[in-house]
């Protein structure tokens, strides 16, 4: 088929596109809060109808308030191609600093602005638009296509873990999902590599309940301090993680990779200014793409202890608590991981307290072969849609679902993502490019085409 006839369909049905969009996008579909399951639930059947209208054998694969959302579009072989996407929502707070209405898109200087729009609403129904595309121009998908699409994602619930462990129908060659970010606004990406994770909770106790910090201070261990200080032991000021056994598993970067990270020319001083930062922080030896793509990392993500109101409150409190992640990177596992922190925080912590270490979820990294034919096509796609060539990125984040699909599926994961890492995703005014949009729907149109 003539990619020229895909194209003139989208654009002729721009606005249309755009308004159904608009009310995928009003469901505020916020899977993290109960209040809202009711929206999910509404907006899960919405885009089930919207494929059911299509001709696709679509329906929901359970029947909870965040149900996966299954939808076949049978091929002229029997060969398949899956299509991930969620359609669950961030919260929104804080409220306060939106300049629009979060579930009441508004279009301005070519962009969409709404809550969920670049994560995941508007990525994904590029592929919606895809379809359609290809169907309605007189043409028949060359494989099966399969829609997969999540309530839980935002919230790590597990029913699309527990439908992938049911379900024997589904055995895609690849997976396409679009739910990350281009390499800037004018050149497309493939990601072949994701950073894993590893997310516990730290918790010391040394009192029975909070005391007076005059009658008690310096008889008892503070909590607060003794938590700091172990936190402190973890990552030295250069970046480099302190805790013994982490860096032995790191596989290190390949020539072309590092090559390829050297002709992309970041642009160190544009991410300074993009996030408003004083400066930028890491281990001196590699370049800033090496530190976010290919190095692990310790982060604290929250901080728990005593009081935190207006004025002053002399007290030491009883227990402390922190809320760490660690990114990881290939070869390095999880279970190992883990194992290294809380052997070594047991070791070091005081025994003037108590020290609980709970695992709160876990994903591990993943590196895709670049030659293999499904990323090379994959490349192709993203070229003709975005009319520049691709370059082959890795991510610092993490998407768990990545990695189940291939320990189930042992395929290719196609990560083409339309958006942009500016565009706000978790963030208040988050919005979404329209040229993206409709140069994503190409880009896939073209992809499944080709399969």
């Amino acid at each position: 088929m003539d990619i020229d006839r895909i194209k003139d369909y989208l654009w002729n049905n721009r606005q249309r596109f755009l308004d159904e969009l608009t009310q995928f996008l009003r469901f505020p579909s916020i899977s993290a809060q109960q209040a809202h399951d009711k929206d999910t639930l509404a907006c899960a059947k919405w885009i089930k109808d919207r494929l059911a209208a299509l001709g696709l054998k679509a329906r929901l694969a359970d029947d909870s308030s965040q149900p996966v959302v299954l939808a076949v579009a049978e091929g002229r072989s029997g060969r398949q191609v899956a299509i991930y996407g969620h359609y669950d929502v961030q919260p929104v707070d804080p409220l306060d600093q939106w300049h629009t209405m979060p579930f009441e898109p508004v279009i301005k200087d070519g962009m969409i602005f709404a809550r969920g729009v670049s994560d995941d609403k508007g990525q994904l129904y590029a592929h919606v638009m895809a379809v359609e595309a290809i169907l309605r121009t007189g043409g028949r998908l060359p494989s099966t296509v399969v829609f997969l699409l999540e309530g839980q994602e935002e919230s790590g619930g597990d029913h699309l873990a527990r439908f992938l462990q049911s379900d024997k129908d589904i055995r895609p060659e690849a997976v396409m999902v679009s739910d990350s970010s281009m390499y800037d606004q004018q050149t497309p990406a493939l990601t072949y590599g994701l950073r894993g994770i590893v997310a516990m909770e730290l918790i010391v106790k040394a009192l029975a309940k909070d005391v007076h910090s005059g009658t008690y201070g310096g008889a008892v261990a503070n909590p607060a301090i003794v938590l700091s200080w172990l936190l402190s032991r973890c990552l030295g000021p250069d970046g480099r993680i302190q805790i013994p056994g982490i860096y032995d598993d790191v596989l290190p970067l390949a020539d072309w990779e590092r090559e390829n990270i050297r002709k992309l020319a970041f642009d160190d001083q544009g991410l300074i200014t993009q996030l408003g930062a004083k400066g930028l922080f890491g281990e001196p030896r590699y370049s800033m793409l090496e530190r976010m793509w290919a190095r692990p990392t310790f982060e604290i993500n929250g901080l728990i202890s005593g009081y935190t109101g207006q004025g002053a409150k002399t007290i030491i409190p009883a227990e402390a608590c922190a809320k760490i992640s660690m990114r990881l990177v290939p070869d390095q596992r999880p279970e190992r991981v883990q194992a290294l922190v809380r052997d070594y925080l047991e070791r070091v912590c005081p025994n003037t307290v108590d020290l609980q270490i709970h695992h709160l979820h876990a994903s591990g990294p993943i590196l895709f072969d670049i030659q293999h034919p499904m990323m090379r096509k994959a490349a192709d796609a993203l070229r003709i849609g975005f009319g520049r060539q691709p370059v082959f990125i890795r991510c610092g984040g993490s998407i768990p679902v990545v990695e189940q699909f291939v320990q189930k599926w042992q395929c290719p994961v196609l990560l083409m993502g339309f958006g942009q890492d500016s565009d706000g995703a978790h963030s208040p005014n988050e919005h979404f490019s329209i040229q993206s949009l409709f140069n994503g729907a190409l880009a896939s149109a073209a992809l499944l085409l080709s399969l």
